[in-house]
């Protein structure tokens, strides 16, 4: 009989709780490429070398008016 894999709902987890997630998932893929403990909690303090896909993404904040509005109004 084959294991099912436990799936995460991202949708019932909070902003905190999914930045919490992807932290864990980073670091415990660190210890198993075969970093040791300090290497990873080092990479995982560094925040630029985590990759753009692991952290939820940041909301874009909307752009009042028409960036290709003409200042130049004949």
């Amino acid at each position: 009989m084959a294991r099912t894999k436990k799936v995460i709902d991202l949708d019932v987890y909070s902003a905190l709780d999914q930045y919490c997630i992807a932290l864990h998932v980073y670091y415990t893929s660190l210890r198993k490429a075969g970093f040791s403990t300090d290497m990873a909690f080092w990479l995982l303090l560094d925040r630029e070398s985590y990759p753009d896909w692991i952290l939820p993404a940041k909301p874009i904040e909307k752009i009042s008016g028409n960036p290709y509005e003409d200042d130049d109004e004949d």
